[in-house]
């Protein structure tokens, strides 16, 4: 059997992929907004109906995508390593689907999402020596630092649920506190002693993959991955889709990007594009793929390799 189901639980998403990785072929695919972290920063904890929602969600797709939850291989990470009651709910998590998901560090989540863009370097018949990889996630934002078949990474401890709900939905505290954030993550990448001018940017996640997908004329409703990755972003590009977020009706915007909080989808482009001017960079270079395609890519590798 050369399938696989990964399946990765966020600070906000909720993501499955079957990968036949014999074929190395995407079989089937399911995203959803569960708001994991929903009020972590507040109260500590995952609540009792971000738990169901998860429970809902590992159901629904299961039954979609005719998958057995007691043989995927789950991960989740951010909220779920601040929680004070992660055990207790992945515990009921488990008892009610099957599904038993390891928190994994930031370390790790890094390594694994890295393998997944290497892949789809590959795939894409991108040459790229050296990079930096932004990941924005709901709870903590990583990145990683690619150069002489090695890197390092940096996890920081703002993703765009954790920091909208910690200064309330403030777009202006936000970005005051991004402006701060922008002389510290500068600070540490001075430290590492390299010429940013000779790494390309790339972005994954939600965020940069909803503004290459505006980019061509998608919305939530058409979204089309093999279309997004490989995409490249300019800065215009992401202030163009700040402009449209603050300017659409509420219909607009449920169109276009769909039923996630508006102030999430704001403070995300605020974060990809702060690290446009960190960076120094004009473009970056857009991936679909992310996490649950790293789980699935290091599976693999471990079965071809026995």
């Amino acid at each position: 059997m050369s399938k696989v189901t990964a399946i990765d639980l966020g600070s906000n998403s909720f993501r499955v992929l079957v990968y036949d990785y014999i074929k190395d072929q995407v079989i089937h695919e399911y995203n959803e907004i569960v708001a994991t972290a929903d009020g972590l920063v507040h109260t500590g904890i995952i609540s009792d109906d971000a738990t169901q929602r998860v429970i809902n969600a590992i159901t629904k797709s299961s039954n979609k995508l005719d998958y057995d939850p007691k043989e995927c291989i789950c991960v989740t990470t951010a909220a779920m390593r601040m929680a004070k009651n992660s055990d207790a709910v992945l515990k009921k998590v488990f008892q009610y689907t099957g599904v038993n998901l390891k928190i994994i560090d930031a370390k790790e989540e890094a390594r694994l999402t890295f393998l997944a863009i290497n892949h789809a370097l590959k795939r894409e018949s991108i040459q790229s020596d050296k990079f930096i990889l932004l990941d924005i996630g709901g709870g903590s934002t990583e990145l990683t630092i690619y150069s002489e078949q090695k890197y390092v990474t940096r996890s920081f401890n703002f993703g765009i649920v954790t920091l909208a709900q910690n200064l309330d939905n403030d777009i202006n505290a936000i970005i005051k506190f991004l402006s701060k954030q922008k002389k510290l993550i500068s600070d540490y990448i001075d430290t590492l002693n390299i010429d940013l001018e000779d790494f390309e940017y790339i972005a994954t996640a939600g965020t940069p993959t909803t503004v290459a997908a505006i980019k061509h004329g998608q919305n939530f409703f058409n979204y089309d991955k093999s279309v997004v990755s490989g995409t490249k972003v300019e800065l215009n590009d992401v202030n163009t889709c700040l402009d449209l977020v603050r300017k659409s009706s509420e219909e607009e915007i449920l169109t276009i990007f769909g039923k996630n909080d508006i102030h999430l989808t704001e403070v995300g482009i605020l974060i990809y594009k702060s690290f446009f001017e960190i960076l120094n960079k004009r473009t970056s270079i857009v991936f679909d793929d992310g996490l649950k395609e790293g789980v699935a890519i290091n599976y693999a590798h471990k079965m071809l390799n026995k």
